[in-house]
């Protein structure tokens, strides 16, 4: 049985993909860093010393852990800045650094990057969230082309706006409304966390799919 870790799988899309992953018959170790739930692992995706002895002996990793801010450049404090790349860029990317090496050694692997339609788009209000996200796709098409040889394959999706304890929270904080954000969806709806899931589930088992950047966001960036 494969052996999957999935981070931010406490709840939202996080719990999401480990649900489907579970579905699919591996084996998913559910991380978080207040709530994974169940028999889950309690992880600072910032904190290497922590990351790296749990990513030993994965064959898939999901990372979905990640932080927003709703503030423009000009408003950003730095701690703010830093905090949002500390779990967004530097999460992602010390995860990978230390689930790759045991991949190779075992023929291969599957990781997939949750980033963000914010990666693709200027998205108002977001201006740290929206380059750590770009950041999350830049790096994961440099680990594809890094990692092709040792079978290992990196992909990344980028959802739309989806209806999720961390979007409700977000609107709470910003003082925008659910209402506004469905309105402004060419399909009049948010995504679901189950959406996600499904295509996080295609790309973890998609063996010709590698740098590939999957937006999932009902329409939102080509309107």
């Amino acid at each position: 049985m494969k052996r999957a870790l999935v981070t931010g799988a406490g709840s939202g899309i996080g719990a999401a993909v480990a649900q489907r992953l579970v579905a699919e018959g591996l084996d998913v170790v559910r991380a978080d860093l207040r709530d994974p739930g169940e028999g889950g692992l309690i992880l600072d995706v910032r904190d290497e010393a922590q990351v790296a002895p749990a990513m030993r002996d994965l064959d898939v990793l999901v990372n979905v852990a990640g932080i927003g801010a709703t503030t423009t450049a000009p408003d950003t404090p730095l701690e703010v800045w830093d905090d949002v790349f500390a779990v967004n860029a530097r999460g992602t990317f010390l995860c990978c650094k230390h689930a790759i090496p045991g991949m190779a050694a075992r023929g291969g692997g599957s990781i997939v990057n949750v980033a963000s339609v914010g990666a693709l788009v200027g998205l108002r209000n977001r201006a740290a969230y929206c380059a750590s996200k770009g950041a999350v796709v830049a790096l994961t098409r440099a680990l594809a082309v890094d990692h092709v040889d040792d079978g290992i394959r990196v992909n990344a999706v980028c959802p739309g706006t989806v209806d999720s304890p961390w979007v409700r929270r977000l609107v709470d904080e910003s003082g925008e409304s659910l209402e506004a954000l469905r309105a402004r969806q060419p399909m009049g709806r948010l995504g679901t966390t189950e959406e996600i899931a499904d295509a996080v589930a295609y790309l973890v088992s998609a063996e010709f799919a590698t740098g590939t950047i999957l937006t999932i966001d009902g329409g939102l960036t080509t309107a």
